[in-house]
């Protein structure tokens, strides 16, 4: 390719005034090592210099600490948009932080890194012989790289092996904060470099970032893909190395118990607990990087969200995490997002009515976005079609209903822009699972950038996922369980989750203006400290229990893992204790309406073969079975997740 690419090269030899060259898989090539591989060779050399400072962290906790830092800070950066880039001092700052080791050791840890990348790169010969030519021929060469390493550290590994001389110029990511994969790290070398689009050649392995996107832009372009043995080599690695990660981490909680609860406060304490300070330390890691774009707020939900800030807030005060972002608890629900989205006339809301309103009639639709009871002619009455609903609104009859929304939404609008402090780059954080809320509220409102962050994401709607890019399960993001992901056992009871983190308080309905002109809704006051989340709620007070004693993120971590297993026998095979500390009572079926359903109703018939038909009847089917029948619990358990593991593995079959 490269020698089939020169008489391109000595073809544009006259137009050509500067050579743009990528680093890594091109100036740069791998030995087929995998970035999972390389950290775990880091992380080791890491723990062997901790442990000469009398720091005891095992590699295990460093290598999941920075995978996880790593992740979520991708996460936020492209939900946010792409622009900028994600520093690796940033990533292992947030790792150290999360394992309460001191920031001052970033340094050692990215002479570590670098020290790694030495023995797992090899220079491309071929291509540096090619720019020295043409560097002699009076062509400035500069290096372009979408990396979290800054100029200087790239310039020491190529010096290292190329030696120095071959490089003018180094323009990196991390320092630019603007990308190759979306043009501004071009934008950046053209402006400095103050050359023209057409008097550039750049090089490069990435199809996107260094062929389409420069190409685009008048830069001339030559490809250099890595081969299909170099690609397949690398994948097999990270596969290979992110297995024995995990059997390792399972090997090590092996047998490991947690002590048995026996009330409420006991389980959400050992079990709870663990898993509630996890998320809140992914939320802190997501939202540490969503802040250096600025403009930034983080929004918990009412309900949901009411619970997780509580917790989130103790989580930061006991671990010492900083985050110096916007934060406040907003008055939201499905109802409120979806008359911004019928002031836009968006479709997206015609989705989510018609699957609440489904079989019910115009006039309940009205009532609920209105607030208000209205006269209304007979045709409204008639059974809700929501292709219909925008032309009944702008009839006569249907001004007083949208009169009543708008008036509604001006309201939500004003508090939006109080708690917000006016930023553009909206982040949610609520229980989950499909994201309705984002989604209504990217529609109602366009000139915002909203995204969310919450437990889970799962589309058990069946809708449209147009939106998940911007929606994020921190803890799970799977369309059904999966008996070898143990966090999904959730989606068997997603209930339990919601009435985890949910204060017993009203769905936030209606809005008004207070005497300060601040806007408050019918839910009450749900500013941070002015309620207690865990008021009547033994799980929850338990996980804040748990909260509260905790020293460090491995701590959380390593309890985590156990308590995944726990939560998932008392999920799928519950004993009474189990029974009794996941019962919840009736769940509001909410969107304005007054509806509730029961998680375990009562049996109502006595004949053996009716009760069995009503297990299906119970949002927690297992819950039902080991309640309803003792003697028959092993079998039927057993048939039920064989029948979740069958319907997993057609789904997979026939996607």
């Amino acid at each position: 390719m490269l020698r089939r690419s020169l008489d391109d090269f000595y073809q544009h030899a006259d137009e050509i005034e500067l050579i743009s060259t990528d680093v890594f898989d091109t100036l740069l090539l791998r030995h087929g090592k995998s970035q999972r591989s390389r950290i775990a060779v880091g992380e080791a050399r890491f723990a062997h210099l901790l442990k000469e400072r009398g720091l005891t962290i095992g590699k295990s906790e460093l290598v999941r600490a920075r995978l996880l830092a790593q992740k979520f800070a991708y996460r936020a950066l492209n939900a946010g948009g792409g622009a900028g880039e994600v520093r690796l001092t940033d990533i292992i700052r947030s790792q150290l932080a999360v394992l309460s080791l001191p920031e001052d050791l970033v340094e050692e840890r990215l002479a570590i890194e670098l020290a790694v990348e030495k023995t797992a790169l090899l220079a491309n010969a071929a291509l540096a012989t090619l720019l020295r030519r043409y560097r002699q021929a009076g062509v400035r060469i500069v290096a372009v790289s979408d990396t979290g390493l800054s100029a200087d550290r790239l310039g020491e590994l190529i010096n290292h092996f190329h030696g120095p001389g071959l490089i003018d110029g180094i323009y990196s990511s991390a320092d630019a904060q603007a990308s190759k994969r979306y043009g501004g790290l071009f934008s950046v070398v053209l402006e400095t470099e103050a050359v023209s689009p057409s008097q550039i050649l750049h090089i490069g392995d990435d199809m996107t970032a260094d062929v389409r996107v420069p190409g685009a832009m008048g830069i001339k372009t030559v490809h250099l893909p890595r081969s299909r043995f170099d690609r397949y080599a690398s994948r097999a690695d990270g596969a290979a190395t992110e297995a024995f990660r995990q059997i390792r981490q399972r090997l090590v909680h092996h047998g490991r118990d947690i002590p048995a609860p026996d009330d409420k406060i006991s389980f959400g304490r050992e079990v709870f607990g663990p898993i509630v300070a996890e998320f809140c330390l992914f939320i802190w890691l997501y939202a540490t990087q969503a802040k250096a774009n600025g403009d930034t707020a983080l929004l918990f939900c009412a309900r949901g969200g009411i619970g997780i800030r509580e917790a989130f807030e103790r989580v930061l005060q006991a671990l010492g995490l900083p985050l110096d972002l916007k934060r406040d608890n907003v008055l939201i629900s499905r109802l409120v997002a979806a008359r911004s989205a019928v002031m836009t006339r968006s479709p997206a809301v015609l989705d989510e009515l018609g699957r609440e309103f489904q079989n019910k009639r115009f006039s309940d639709v009205a009532h609920a976005l209105g607030g208000q009871s209205y006269e209304l002619p007979d045709s409204w009455r008639q059974v809700f079609d929501p292709t219909r609903f925008f032309a009944r609104l702008d009839t006569s009859a249907g001004q007083a209903v949208l009169d009543d929304i708008r008036q509604q939404n001006d309201l939500f609008t004003r508090h939006l822009e109080q708690i917000s402090g006016g930023a553009k780059r909206i982040v949610l954080c609520d229980t989950g699972l499909y994201g309705s809320t984002q989604r209504l509220l990217a529609a109602g409102f366009p000139d915002r950038r909203f995204e969310t962050i919450q437990f889970a994401r799962c589309n058990y709607k069946g809708l449209s996922e147009d939106h998940f890019p911007m929606v994020s399960g921190l803890v799970v993001e799977q369309n059904l369980y999966n008996p070898l992901k143990v966090e999904t056992v959730i989606l068997r009871y997603w209930q339990i989750i919601e009435s985890l983190f949910e204060p017993a308080l009203p769905s936030v309905r209606q809005f008004s203006e207070g005497d300060d002109g601040v806007v408050v809704a019918n839910s009450g006051d749900v500013r941070y400290g002015k309620l207690d989340p865990a008021a009547g709620n033994l799980l929850l007070s338990g996980a804040l229990q748990y909260i509260d004693r905790i020293k460090s993120g491995a701590q959380v971590l390593d309890d985590a893992d156990c308590a995944w297993l726990r939560l998932k026998q008392a999920i799928t095979n519950p004993s009474k204790i189990d029974i009794m500390a996941l019962g919840v009572g009736a769940r509001s079926v909410d969107f304005g309406r007054s509806e509730v359903v029961h998680v375990l109703n009562r049996p109502q018939n006595t004949d053996l073969s009716k009760k069995l038909m009503s297990v299906k009847s119970h949002l927690w089917r297992e819950g039902a079975i080991a309640r309803d029948f003792p003697l028959l619990k092993p079998p039927l358990l057993a048939a039920l997740e064989m029948a979740h593991v069958l319907r997993g593995v057609s789904a997979r079959l026939y996607r």
